[in-house]
C-alpha cells in the first residue's frame, strides 16, 4: 500500500472511477457467482481504496479464493484480510 500524495481519500477516490458501493458489490457479485466458495459470513468494507475482507471463513480454500477475487477487482495491493477462520467441528 502506498501513503503519497497520489493516495486518494473515500470522497476523492470514487470520483476517480468506481464508487464504494459499486466496488462492493462488484465483489460481492463475485463471491456469490463463485460456487465453490462459502461467502455467506463474508462482510466487504472498503476504507479509501483498500478492501477489508472480514468475517468467517470455514476453508483455507475460501479465504484464497476470496482474496484472488477480490484481487481481480481491485488489484492485490488493495485487499486486506481480516477474515477469521472457523472450521466446522467434526
Amino acid at each position: 500500500m502506498k501513503f503519497s500524495s497520489d493516495c486518494y481519500g473515500h470522497e476523492q477516490y470514487g470520483s476517480q472511477g468506481h464508487s464504494s458501493a459499486s466496488t462492493i458489490a462488484t465483489i460481492e457479485a463475485a463471491l456469490s457467482a463463485d460456487s465453490n466458495i462459502d461467502n455467506r459470513a463474508i462482510q466487504i468494507r472498503m476504507l479509501g481504496p483498500v478492501v477489508l475482507l472480514e468475517g468467517y471463513i470455514t476453508n483455507t480454500a475460501d479465504r484464497e479464493r476470496a482474496i484472488s477475487l477480490a484481487a481481480m477487482i481491485v488489484g492485490q495491493e488493495n485487499v486486506q484480510d481480516r477474515m477469521l477462520s472457523r472450521f466446522p467441528m467434526q
